[in-house]
Order: structure tokens, then C-alpha cells, then sequence
């Protein structure tokens, strides 16, 4: 008997995570869609045709993850083939390297880099479960050396910080053949990117979508655009 493929995204109620939880189930998945907001996560759930598990999380408190892993479990959900870890904050509006708030770093870094590295410890087991399990991390070209822009300083350093927890995580996971990649979905029109982005958040999920179905699993610890590498 087949087992259940399972993907796991965070922050898919909208935007780039809605379509890659679309996408994921076009393919076959069964996928757990979380949101910070469990009505969120329920609104989105219903919008989707297939099987959908609706979970509250928030991949900033550490207590949030730990009653969502055990939420998954106490449902009699055993692995996960498939993380994505897409949830994230862009809290630089109006401020630059020279005027940006310690709080606002805080903010970024605890989301879009601590975040994923605590999800990705967090439902270790349910991966270590499944057969060579997937974990793409939605991170940004302005993460990238020769992306970095002042002008929204805590989200390049976050996702700076991303692109070498992921080359980490790819090393650390390597022996139990975990596969852990990253991936810039470019700009989109989403909440974040704006309504000026040229492209649509399915253009910027297939990436995503392709890492956790079909590219080879000798790709690991790389970076991603459009299927093709790109530099760190």
C-alpha cells in the first residue's frame, strides 16, 4: 500500500504559500496549510480542492510550533515528505540601515531566519519518518551577496541569514537523506510585494513547487530561481 504524500507550508493562507499548497495538491499531496490565525488557515483550507489540514502556527514562538507538531501528531499524522518554509515578515517600511530599530532586526531575523530553523528542529521526526523527505525555504534575491540593499535592511540580513541556514541545515540533514534547498520566487503581486510586481504568485510558487517534486535530490544546499541556480 502507497503512503500518503504529505507537504507541510507555512504562511499558505495567501500569496506565494496559498499557491504553492495549490500546486502541492495538484500533484497529489496531502497538505497541512498553517497560518498564524487558525480561521485564516480554515478560510484559505476551504478554497483548496482536496485534502487539507488547517493549523494555527506561528514559526515566531516556539510554544506555537510545539502545540502544532503536537496537534499534528494527536491527528495521527506520522511524517512529513515535504516542508515549506515560506511564512515571513518584511517590517522595513520607511527606514534604512542607518535608522532601522533594534526591535525591527529582531522582528525579521525571529521570523524569517530563527523561524525556519526551529520549524525545520520542530517536525525533524515526521521528516526523518517519511522517504527522502524535502525542505525548500522560500528566501529572496536581495538575501543573494549581490542583492543586498539598504533600504530594507532587516529583510536582506534575515534572509542572508536564510541562505546560510539552509547550506546548514542541507549539511546537517545530508545523512539522513533530507534534502534542503532555497529558492527566490522573484517579485510578486502578493501583500508583501505590492500590486506594481510583475509577477503572479503561481509564477513565483513553481520553483517551490518543482523543488519538492521533481528536481533531483543530488541538488541540495543550493539556491534557486526559475529552476536554476544562482549565487548565495
Amino acid at each position: 500500500m502507497m503512503t500518503t504524500k504529505r507537504a507541510l507550508v507555512t504562511g499558505g493562507n495567501r500569496g506565494i504559500g496559498f499557491a504553492i499548497a495549490q500546486g502541492l495538491l495538484a500533484k497529489g499531496y496531502d497538505i497541512i496549510l498553517t497560518s498564524r490565525s487558525l480561521n485564516s488557515a480554515k478560510q484559505a483550507a476551504q478554497k483548496l480542492n482536496g485534502n487539507v489540514i488547517p493549523l494555527e502556527l506561528d514559526v515566531s514562538d516556539d510554544r506555537s510550533m510545539e502545540q502544532a507538531v503536537q496537534n499534528l501528531k494527536s491527528q495521527g499524522i506520522n511524517h512529513l515528505d515535504v516542508l515549506v518554509n515560506n511564512a515571513g515578515v518584511y517590517p522595513d517600511s520607511n527606514v534604512n540601515m542607518l535608522t532601522i530599530s533594534r526591535e525591527l532586526l529582531d522582528s525579521a531575523m525571529n521570523t524569517n531566519t530563527f523561524g525556519v530553523i526551529r520549524m525545520v528542529q520542530a517536525v525533524l521526526p515526521l521528516l526523518e519518518a517519511a522517504d527522502k523527505a524535502r525542505v525548500i525555504n522560500v528566501s529572496s534575491g536581495m538575501g543573494a551577496l549581490d542583492g543586498l540593499t539598504t533600504t530594507a535592511p532587516s529583510y536582506c540580513l534575515s534572509k542572508l541569514a536564510l541562505n546560510g541556514a539552509t547550506i546548514m541545515l542541507a549539511q546537517s540533514l545530508r545523512s539522513k537523506g533530507i534534502v534542503v534547498n532555497a529558492m527566490c520566487p522573484g517579485w510578486v503581486r502578493t501583500d508583501m510585494g505590492g500590486a506594481s510586481a510583475p509577477r503572479t504568485p503561481e509564477q513565483g510558487a513553481d520553483t517551490a513547487i518543482w523543488l519538492a517534486t521533481e528536481a533531483s535530490d543530488q541538488e541540495n544546499g543550493k539556491f534557486w530561481r526559475d529552476r536554476n541556480e544562482i549565487n548565495f
